[in-house]
C-alpha cells in the first residue's frame, strides 16, 4: 500500500504525472498488480498517450507566472482524482478500495505541504528552478512507484 501511498503524494506535486507514469507501467506491463478491468483501461495505448500529454502539458504550464496554485479547488479536484485513481491502479485487486482512499488522502496532504515549500523556495530560487527541482522529485518518484 505503500506504492498507492507515495503516488498519491506525487499527485499532490504533479496532478497528471502519477497517472501518466501508472498508464504507462500497465501499457508495459510493469505494474504486477494482479490485472483486472482497472489495469487493463490504463494500459489502453490512448489513455496511455492522453496521460502523457497531460503530464508533460502540466510540467511546461507550472513554470509560467500564471499558473495558479495548486491549492485552489479546481487543482484539488484534480490532485485527489488522479491521485485516488494512481493508488487504486498501483494497489493490489483486493485491496483497490484502499489504495484509492490512501492515495486521494496522500494527494490532499501533500499538495498542501509542497504548497508551502515551493513557496518558501521560489522567493529564493525563482519559478522555473524550483519547478524543475520538483518535476524530478515528482517524476522519480511515480516512477518508482508504479514498478516497485
Amino acid at each position: 500500500m505503500l506504492r498507492s501511498i507515495v503516488l498519491g503524494a506525487v499527485a499532490g506535486m504533479r496532478a497528471m504525472t502519477p497517472f501518466a507514469v501508472v498508464a504507462n507501467a500497465a501499457r508495459t506491463h510493469e505494474l504486477g498488480t494482479g490485472g483486472g478491468t482497472l489495469p487493463r483501461v490504463m494500459a489502453h495505448p490512448l489513455v496511455s498517450a492522453g496521460a502523457l500529454a497531460l503530464a508533460v502539458g502540466e510540467m511546461a504550464g507550472d513554470k509560467m507566472k500564471t499558473a495558479p496554485d495548486r491549492i485552489v479547488t479546481a487543482g484539488m479536484i484534480a490532485r485527489t482524482a488522479t491521485g485516488a485513481l494512481a493508488g487504486a491502479t498501483a494497489a493490489p485487486r483486493d485491496r483497490r478500495a484502499l489504495g484509492a482512499a490512501l492515495g486521494a488522502a496522500a494527494a490532499v496532504a501533500a499538495s498542501y505541504a509542497t504548497f508551502h515549500l515551493r513557496m518558501a523556495a521560489l522567493r529564493r530560487y525563482g519559478q522555473t528552478a524550483t519547478g524543475a527541482i520538483e518535476d524530478a522529485i515528482a517524476l522519480g518518484g511515480a516512477a518508482l512507484a508504479a514498478r516497485v
